[in-house]
């Protein structure tokens, strides 16, 4: 991938990406849209979808974009992954203190519901947070 590509869209991101890769990141997308209140919006950081309210809640990171850390797959992370009440130990504490996440290799990996309950627990919480 070019060092200087700067994307700005969905579209761009998905023109670049392996077909797994592009069907991780639009489950994703989907399940994050129809989980975090419609006051937060999309972004794009770093060249990937980074979704904040008040502060940023949570990224998509796919392998293929640099800097992301991960070899294959799509990495999900909460921002404030150390925030959340995560008792099924669902996400993954790396190096990073705060930011907790999730590799999904494949669509089949993605499993909803814990998803959605963490998404909407960290919406409370970034709505605690001043902006």
């Amino acid at each position: 991938m070019n060092a200087h590509l700067k994307i700005r869209t969905i579209i761009q991101l998905y023109d670049l990406l392996p077909n797994n890769e592009r069907m991780i990141v639009d489950v994703l997308r989907g399940i994050v849209k129809s989980n975090l209140p419609a006051t937060c919006k999309e972004r794009f950081s770093w060249n990937v979808p980074y979704f904040y309210g008040n502060k940023g809640i949570c990224i998509i990171w796919p392998a293929t974009i640099p800097r992301g850390g991960i070899t294959s797959g799509v990495l999900f992370g909460f921002w404030y992954g150390n925030q959340l009440t995560d008792t099924q130990s669902f996400l993954t504490q790396g190096t990073n203190k705060q930011v907790f996440y999730k590799i999904y290799q494949s669509v089949d990996d993605i499993v909803e519901p814990p998803l959605a309950r963490l998404l909407k627990e960290a919406a409370k919480l970034d709505a605690n947070r001043a902006g």
